[in-house]
C-alpha cells in the first residue's frame, strides 16, 4: 500500500489539528514539517495520522494529533527554552519540543522505548535531545526547566514535578480520575504557582500516579 504521507500530514493539519483552535503557527509549522510516521512502528504507519491514539507497546500509547497540538500550542517553548519531559513514549511529541525548543530533557521508564526514541530522534538529526530511560518518582533530575511536559495523567499534582520549574516557568499536565480529568497549565511567578483548566481529556496514568484505592469496610 502505498500512502502519500505529505498529503496525509497536511490533511491531519488542516482537519484535525486546526479545527480543534492549534492556530499557533510555529505550532503548525512544526507539526506539518514532522514526518509521525517515522515514529510509529512499521505495521502502524498507515494510521500515523488517524484522529487516534497508537499502542506503542507496556500499554502506553502515543497520543492523538489534537492533544499533541493543544498541548504544544499551551507550553509554546520559546527557541531558548529548557524542556523536560515525562514520558518519552514513541519520541515524536519529543522531536516537536526540541524543533521549538533550545534543549529537551526526556525522561522514558521503559528502556526499550527510550531506546527506540533515541535512535527515531537520531534519525532525524535531533542534537539537542537527551533521552533517559529513568522512572521519574525514582529520583530527581537535579535541575529546574523552563517548561515541563507530563504525556501521562496523574491522580493528584505531584510537588516534585512543581519545585523542577524555573521561575516562570510552565507545566502542561493531565489531572483527575478517568474518565474525565482536566489538562492543566501550571505557572510559577512571584506569587507562587498558578494553575489553569485548560480543557478536558483522558489519558492513561502514569506509573505510580494513579489514584489511591478507596478503602470500604
Amino acid at each position: 500500500m502505498n500512502i502519500d504521507f505529505a498529503r496525509a500530514r497536511e490533511n491531519m493539519v488542516e482537519q484535525q489539528v486546526r479545527p480543534w483552535d492549534v492556530l499557533n503557527v510555529r505550532v503548525l509549522d512544526t507539526i506539518a514539517s514532522l514526518p509521525r510516521e517515522a515514529f510509529v512502528a512499521p505495521a502502524l504507519r498507515g494510521m500515523a495520522y488517524a484522529d487516534t491514539e497508537l499502542p506503542i507497546g507496556h500499554g502506553e500509547t502515543m497520543m492523538k494529533p489534537v492533544l499533541e497540538g493543544r498541548l504544544l500550542q499551551a507550553l509554546l517553548p520559546d527557541p531558548e527554552d529548557s524542556v523536560l519531559e515525562i514520558g518519552t513514549g514513541s519520541g515524536y511529541l519529543t522531536a516537536c519540543l526540541a524543533r521549538l525548543a533550545r534543549e529537551v530533557v526526556s525522561l522514558e521508564r521503559h528502556a526499550d522505548l527510550a531506546d527506540a526514541a533515541r535512535a527515531r530522534l537520531a534519525a532525524q538529526g535531533f542534537a539537542n535531545v537527551s533521552v533517559h530511560a529513568t522512572d521519574v518518582f525514582a529520583g530527581a533530575p537535579g535541575r529546574r526547566f523552563d517548561v515541563i511536559c507530563v504525556t501521562g495523567a496523574v491522580a493528584t499534582l505531584p510537588s516534585q514535578f512543581c519545585d523542577w520549574l524555573e521561575p516562570d516557568g510552565r507545566m502542561f499536565i493531565v489531572q483527575g480520575v478517568a474518565p474525565v480529568m482536566e489538562a492543566l497549565l501550571v505557572r510559577r511567578d512571584v506569587n507562587g504557582l498558578r494553575t489553569t483548566s485548560l480543557f478536558e481529556t483522558d489519558l492513561p496514568y502514569l506509573a505510580g500516579a494513579r489514584p489511591v484505592p478507596a478503602f470500604s469496610l
